[in-house]
């Protein structure tokens, strides 16, 4: 992996691929058999003159090519925010480490960096490339060569920022699939109105029924669109929360178990 693609961006492609099949599966298996039946049977009724209250059938309510890419792409969407928060989870536990350890009362001295930065670089390349081990690794190299405290805070400082920036820009993708789900279902909606005016000679001669499918394909779409962005915004919310308070215990850790220890003589 680490010659050809990233593995990330490997895995969002699997991830997709692995969306489009099940999602289309359950659709050709399960939702549009179903669809089929609920309507086939309501015509029957319909057509024999029996007067009846048509239920709203979830399995009608979903049916559309509209609502089956919604699906698909709530479901990628959800595959890269768990990967990115299983990666976040993984590196707040790191914080419960310690990786620097220092008694209470005692200082660290330029002349000592080595010692301390050596667990760090013991890590394996994963684990040394997470955001903390990163972050003591630079403060030390930095306090060894500079031998000024406020130079290091600085270091920390910056590096979370940039961290931080980095983690915002990675869920571009999740913003953009939360943008084009609602706009997915605009286009069901403006499809299905096309279709209704295209029948609208037939409603009035008094056949009524593709009017209203059609425009039961304009709201289903809109609304099944509009219920998956919600639930996407919610999540991506929440992983943005489970990253901003990983990048500020990062900050609190090093000032707390480093920084404030640092001594030059």
């Amino acid at each position: 992996m680490k010659r050809g693609l990233p593995f990330e961006l490997v895995y969002q492609i699997v991830a997709l691929v692995i969306a489009i099949i099940v999602v289309h599966l359950v659709y050709i298996t399960v939702v549009r058999p179903n669809a089929d039946a609920v309507l086939r049977a309501e015509a029957e009724r319909l057509a024999a003159g029996e007067s009846f209250v048509q239920e709203r059938s979830l399995y009608v309510v979903l049916k559309d090519y509209e609502q089956e890419s919604c699906f698909i792409l709530m479901f990628w969407a959800v595959s890269i925010m768990g990967f990115k928060a299983r990666t976040a989870l993984k590196e707040r536990a790191l914080l419960d480490q310690s990786i620097v350890t220092v008694a209470e009362g005692m200082s660290i001295l330029p002349e000592d960096t080595r010692e301390y930065a050596r667990p760090i670089q013991a890590f394996d390349a994963e684990t040394r490339g997470l955001l903390l081990p990163r972050v003591l690794l630079a403060a030390l190299q930095r306090f060894a060569s500079a031998r000024n405290v406020q130079d290091v805070s600085e270091a920390v400082t910056t590096i979370c920022s940039a961290e931080s920036d980095r983690l915002d820009s990675e869920l571009s993708m999740v913003r953009y699939i939360a943008w084009a789900i609602p706009s997915i279902g605009f286009i069901g909606t403006v499809r299905g109105i096309g279709d209704a005016l295209g029948q609208a000679y037939r409603a009035v001669e008094g056949d009524i029924a593709g009017v209203t499918a059609s425009l039961g394909v304009a709201f289903n779409s809109t609304f099944v669109a509009l219920v998956i962005s919600i639930v996407l915004m919610f999540l991506m919310h929440q992983l943005q929360l489970i990253q901003e308070r990983l990048v500020l215990d990062t900050q609190t850790y090093c000032d707390q178990r480093l920084i404030r220890h640092l001594q030059v003589r």
